[in-house]
C-alpha cells in the first residue's frame, strides 16, 4: 500500500498572515502525524495562537507522547498561557506504524469527511469543543485502520464558511468530496487542489478566511520500493 497526503492552504485576502498552522512529525516508533490548527481570528494574533498550540503538540509527539495526551496538553498550555481568553481549533491526524491504524483526534466543530469502499462516505462530526476556553476540553478520538480506497479529508472553517459573504451561498465540502469520488478523482493532490480552488472561487478569489485542507489517501502500491517522497510549493 501507499498513503499519500496532500494539503493545500490560502490566507484570508489582504492579511499579511495565515491564521492556520499545519505542522507534521516522524513518530518515534514509525509513522507520521500531522498538527493543523486554526487560531482565534486572522493575521497575527491568530498566527501566534495556532504556532503556540502547534509548537506544543509536535513537540509531544515526537517524544512519543500518544495523540490524546498531546491534544489535551495543547489545550492546557494555551488555557494558561492566555488564561481562558483565546481559542484555537486543533486537529491530529496520524498514521500509527504500530497499530497500522489512522489515530483522527478532533477539537473542532468541523468534522472530518471518511471514504472507505466498505462503508462509502460519512462524517466524523461528534460534538467537539475548540481548545484553550474550557477548562477539562479533551479531543474527539477515531481509530481506523489502514485499508486501499480510504481517504480522510480534514479541514479548517474557512473551508465550509466560503461564498458566505460574498452572495454565492456556503460551499458544501462533503458534497463537493462525494462528487469528486464518484468522477474518479481519489488522489491526494487532485482532492486538495480542487476543493481550495472550489472554495476561493466561491469568495471570488477573496478568502474571507483563512482555507486549510488536509486530505489523506490509500493505493494498492503496484511495487514496493521503501521510498519516502515530500513535494512542496510555497509561492513568494
Amino acid at each position: 500500500m501507499e498513503v499519500q497526503f496532500a494539503v493545500a492552504k490560502i490566507g484570508k485576502y489582504a492579511t499579511s498572515e495565515s491564521g492556520d498552522t499545519l505542522e507534521m512529525i516522524e513518530r518515534p516508533h514509525g509513522g507520521l502525524s500531522f498538527v493543523l490548527v486554526d487560531g482565534q481570528r486572522s493575521g497575527k494574533s491568530a498566527k501566534a495562537i495556532s504556532n503556540l498550540v502547534a509548537r506544543k503538540a509536535i513537540q509531544l509527539l515526537s517524544e512519543g507522547v500518544r495523540d490524546g495526551a498531546a491534544a489535551r496538553a495543547a489545550h492546557d498550555y494555551l488555557y494558561t498561557y492566555r488564561g481562558g481568553k483565546v481559542s484555537a481549533t486543533l486537529n491530529m491526524l496520524s498514521v500509527d506504524m504500530d497499530t497500522k491504524t489512522f489515530v483522527i483526534s478532533r477539537n473542532n466543530e468541523s468534522p472530518v469527511i471518511v471514504y472507505t469502499k466498505q462503508d462509502g462516505l460519512y462524517l466524523l462530526d461528534e460534538p467537539s469543543r475548540c481548545v484553550g476556553i474550557y477548562r477539562n476540553t479533551k479531543p474527539v478520538i477515531t481509530e481506523l485502520p489502514i485499508l486501499p480506497g480510504t481517504i480522510l479529508i480534514v479541514f479548517t472553517d474557512g473551508l465550509r464558511h466560503a461564498g458566505s459573504l460574498s452572495g454565492n451561498g456556503n460551499y458544501d465540502p462533503v458534497a463537493a468530496t462525494r462528487q469528486m469520488i464518484e468522477t474518479g478523482v481519489t488522489e491526494a493532490r487532485d482532492l486538495a487542489d480542487l476543493l481550495l480552488a472550489e472554495a476561493n472561487e466561491k469568495d471570488n478569489g477573496r478568502p474571507r478566511d483563512d482555507i486549510s485542507v488536509l486530505v489523506v489517501s490509500v493505493h494498492a502500491a503496484p511495487q514496493k520500493d521503501d521510498v519516502r517522497r515530500m513535494d512542496v510549493s510555497l509561492p513568494i
